[in-house]
């Protein structure tokens, strides 16, 4: 793993929440994107080298509505950057950890993505994250 991606932040309010971090980190929010497979409308912010994926529910049976109903706001996941997905996929499953997919699925910010389970992951829910490579570039 490269480094921390991103923290991602479950939110009721994508706006009022988008206005909280910004002010709080003293920047603007540079990205908003809903990713229909998952249920959720994402925001991006980045500080220096970090970033934050705030994360509404498009839906009541979200599974960003299912954590906040269970934990409230707050944070969801911790994201890592990797250079080979699939590889890293396989050395996690290898060495016992659960995944939740079997295949990298597309996600925000232009990225593949994979969870690993949080009974697997000391109660965190951790997400691979790998740039999407778009041929024609």
């Amino acid at each position: 793993m490269n480094k921390i991606e991103h923290i991602g932040i479950a939110v009721r309010d994508l706006k009022a929440a988008g206005n909280l971090y910004e002010q709080l980190l003293n920047t603007q929010i540079y990205k908003i994107e809903e990713v229909a497979s998952e249920g959720i409308k994402t925001a991006f912010l980045q500080t220096g080298p970090n970033k934050i994926e705030l994360l509404e529910a498009l839906s009541t049976d979200s599974p960003i509505a299912k954590f906040i109903d269970k934990k409230g706001e707050g944070i969801h996941h911790i994201a890592f950057e990797v250079a080979d997905i699939q590889a890293e996929m396989a050395r996690l499953k290898s060495q016992g950890f659960i995944l939740l997919s079997d295949e990298p699925r597309p996600g925000a910010d232009n990225k593949l993505v994979c969870f690993v389970h949080p009974k697997s992951a000391g109660g965190v829910l951790v997400e691979l994250v790998q740039e999407r490579i778009v041929i024609g570039e």
